[in-house]
């Protein structure tokens, strides 16, 4: 018995590039849902096959793909980041205020930037999946996330 099976290859021509930034006003540290903002760009590109970057620029907000069932896991995912990276650590880099290098260590223990495949003109996601910012600093903030799509088009 196979334990394991994979679907037939397909290709395409990467003719189409599509790109735009996504501005979003955060409330402070926490999970922003962005699943369905970037499944609106993925069909206003008209994208077929292919994928769609993401990119945060700044470092002290990242981004991750977490489940999207059960908050709880959100407010644990919270706990465990601030556990890694506490504010009172003993931290030199203190410029900007004490959530300011757990910030910057926190956006560099998850992602700044992710990729996610694009299928029949979808986002590949699982059921549970969602794509989120995660601040990181206390108070809000306006962030930017360049979105590109690379792949075939209509």
């Amino acid at each position: 018995m196979k334990s394991l099976t994979r679907s037939a290859p397909s290709t395409v021509s990467a003719a189409t590039i599509v790109s735009s930034q996504l501005d979003v006003r955060t409330k402070g540290a926490g999970f922003t849902d962005l699943t369905e903002e970037i499944a609106k760009f993925v069909r206003e590109a008209r994208a077929r096959e292919g994928a769609v970057t993401l990119f945060i620029r700044h470092t002290s907000a990242s981004l991750t793909i977490q489940e999207n069932a059960d908050p709880s896991v959100l407010k644990d995912l919270t706990t465990a980041l601030n556990r890694l990276a506490p504010e009172n650590a003993g931290w030199v880099h203190d410029t900007e205020g004490p959530d300011d290098m757990p910030a910057h260590v926190k956006s560099m223990l998850t992602a700044t930037s992710l990729q996610v495949p694009v299928l029949n003109g979808e986002l590949a996601l699982g059921k549970w999946q969602a794509i989120y910012l995660i601040e990181h600093r206390a108070r809000p903030h306006r962030r930017e996330i360049v979105l590109q799509f690379i792949g075939s088009g209509p």
